[in-house]
């Protein structure tokens, strides 16, 4: 994601982290390559489990996506638009924000979703050089988003 200007205003900003389950079941998996590895190699079960877990860590921390809204632009991860083009935005939670994944989706729509995250904001874009007809974003805080990408006037 290209970082927002100095003389942006940040007006919402989050990172998406994976949950607490994500980090223990790579802990877990990571310890069990022990299992593995010390029949053959005692030190090496103390070895390759750190740098399996330490491998995973770096894959689930990119997989972590920022989402930032300022006075022009909207960021989802390493998507951008301008804010002038977004003609409405609606959080959707539990329910809703997984018929909207789902069997709501418009196959032409842009998805930055997370499965660690279960709420989505769809906003609405009105450009008629761009076939996306809304992007669904997965977030913690759906209606503090929602309430950050409306547009002003």
């Amino acid at each position: 994601m290209s970082a927002p200007t100095t003389n942006s205003t940040i007006t919402y900003s989050e990172r998406l982290w994976p949950t607490f389950g994500y980090w223990f079941i790579t802990a877990a998996l990571s310890a069990m390559t022990s299992l593995m590895v010390i029949p053959v190699w005692a030190a090496g079960g103390i070895i390759v489990p750190i740098v399996v877990f330490v491998l995973a860590a770096l894959v689930l921390r990119a997989l972590s996506a920022r989402i930032v809204v300022t006075a022009d632009t909207f960021y989802a991860d390493k998507a951008h638009i301008d804010r002038a083009f977004i003609r409405s935005a609606e959080a959707f939670e539990a329910e809703e924000a997984f018929a909207e994944r789902g069997m709501r989706l418009d196959a032409r729509a842009f998805l930055m979703t997370r499965p660690w995250v279960k709420d989505v904001v769809k906003v609405t874009i009105d450009d008629a050089d761009d076939v996306t007809p809304y992007w669904i974003v997965s977030t913690r805080n759906a209606t503090a988003l929602a309430a950050a990408l409306q547009p002003e006037g």
